[in-house]
């Protein structure tokens, strides 16, 4: 059975990218997409995702926050800030905070690998 993954970018070409990439991967799947981080908290709460991909800047509520409120919910979840302020981000969550990895969007090669490490299939 694939392993679930929410994806949360204010950007639809952002979610589609993400979109497309799980398309490719057999044993990861798509579960649902959010615009914004209390969107992402609603959703993860009726999906129950194995992992959780936010970005850092979005509407209603920061990626930052709703990882905050996500670890909260369901703090055994690994979640990654996808985002353009990688250098910024890293200051903000030291290890064992609410994100479980920083990777930057122009970086997107490596997101995989990176889902790989926190949730094996």
């Amino acid at each position: 059975m694939a392993r679930t993954i929410l994806v949360a970018d204010d950007s639809p070409i952002i979610r589609r990218m993400l979109c497309q990439i799980f398309e490719k991967e057999e044993e990861y799947d798509l579960c649902a997409e959010a615009s914004n981080g209390q969107e992402a908290i609603d959703l993860a709460i009726k999906h129950r995702p194995e992992l959780i991909i936010l970005d850092h800047s979005m509407p209603v509520m920061n990626g930052v926050n709703a990882a905050r409120e996500l670890k909260k919910i369901m703090p055994t979840v690994p979640i990654i800030l996808f985002t353009n302020y990688a250098d910024l981000a890293h200051n903000l969550f030291p290890n064992g905070s609410s994100v479980d990895r920083v990777i930057a969007k122009d970086d997107a090669s490596q997101l995989m690998h990176h889902i790989r490490e926190l949730i094996s299939a």
